[in-house]
């Protein structure tokens, strides 16, 4: 491996197909796409957008927050468990949160939770998600152990805002996390923004790191999975926005940020990574939508597994190495 990953764990049942001889692309589709039908559940509309970290490690499990939208169309949260990263369980009823607070328990009633991102920090699992304040979009915040009771915290930020991904360890002894000020509908801009707290509570000191730039995310861009830490820098995948006369495409790319200033870009792949092509990202309840949340990274080998949501309807998985993305984004760079 040129470039190291640190800070990182040794993933030996990383899920993992090698690149197909005749593939040109840095990220190449996992041949048994979807691997979560939207019909998992009985009650399961769709399920997509959806978080996933190693968990139980001695035995090489994993777990993870699920996005599920039930059939009364109900944005809900639900926790899941793998043996192998790639056949899941995902629990019927939805995460019923207990208040890490008492200031809280008035203030977060529940009303919807979507596009959740899971993250270790020190002892726990962290997990924000797109939460309802007032029925408007925020930042819900809440930790975990065991996947099983999950304790919620004060929202992040008031709405509008969306894409909360935090940095998987303190930088400078302050936790920090991408943010997307938006508004209450399907927002037609977008920038992400880093924010750093003290204590996961009080969140200021806010910076700009990019906006829109090239063609295929012109209308908004937002923070995918948890930032990867290498030797170059912190490795982003991020999702971008076209508007197109059929409405908008969503496609990934990725982006390399410094260590200790993550706010300055040092470099940004000009094109999309990947993008809506097959029928499964193609169709479904929105259409033409490749969403990236999770990504499960072996230390050793530099693989790479993310975990995309297709279409608003479906979770699939998609796979390169550290190497690989590094490169690429280097060599063809728009900054």
């Amino acid at each position: 491996m040129k470039t190291q990953v640190i800070n990182g764990v040794s993933l030996p049942n990383i899920p993992w197909q090698d690149k197909p001889a005749d593939c040109k692309d840095v990220i190449w589709r996992y041949d048994a796409n979807p691997i979560i039908p939207r019909d998992l559940l009985p009650t399961s509309n769709s399920i997509f957008n959806s978080a996933v970290v190693p968990f139980e490690s001695d035995k090489g499990h994993f777990a993870g927050v699920f996005r599920v939208d039930d059939k009364v169309r109900n944005m809900e949260l639900h926790a899941g468990f793998s043996e192998d990263g790639i056949h899941w369980n995902i629990e019927p009823d939805r995460i019923v949160f207990e208040q890490a607070e008492k200031s809280t328990e008035e203030v977060n009633q529940w009303g919807y939770g979507y596009d959740p991102r899971v993250c270790f920090i020190e002892d726990r699992f962290w997990v924000t998600w797109c939460n309802a304040y007032g029925w408007k979009p925020t930042i819900g915040v809440a930790y975990t152990f065991d996947f099983k009771k999950f304790y919620q915290c004060e929202n992040a930020f008031l709405p509008f805002n969306r894409n909360g991904v935090l940095f998987p360890r303190k930088i400078n002894d302050k936790f920090v996390m991408f943010s997307r000020p938006s508004d209450s509908g399907h927002t037609p801009f977008g920038d992400m923004y880093i924010s750093q707290s003290p204590d996961m509570k009080y969140w200021g000191e806010h910076r700009h790191v990019m906006g829109p730039l090239k063609a295929w995310e012109s209308k908004k861009i937002g923070a995918g999975p948890i930032p990867i830490e290498t030797s170059e820098g912190w490795l982003c995948f991020y999702h971008g926005v076209l508007e197109s006369c059929n409405g908008f495409v969503y496609s990934f790319s990725a982006c390399i940020l410094d260590k200790d200033e993550p706010w300055k870009v040092k470099y940004r792949c000009a094109e999309y990574l990947l993008s809506p092509q097959k029928i499964y990202e193609c169709v479904g309840d929105v259409q033409n939508v490749t969403f990236p949340c999770a990504t499960l990274v072996d230390a050793d080998t530099g693989r790479i597994a993310i975990y995309y949501g297709c279409a608003d309807t479906c979770v699939s998985m998609a796979f390169t190495t550290v190497d690989d993305v590094v490169d690429y984004v280097k060599n063809h760079s728009s900054v």
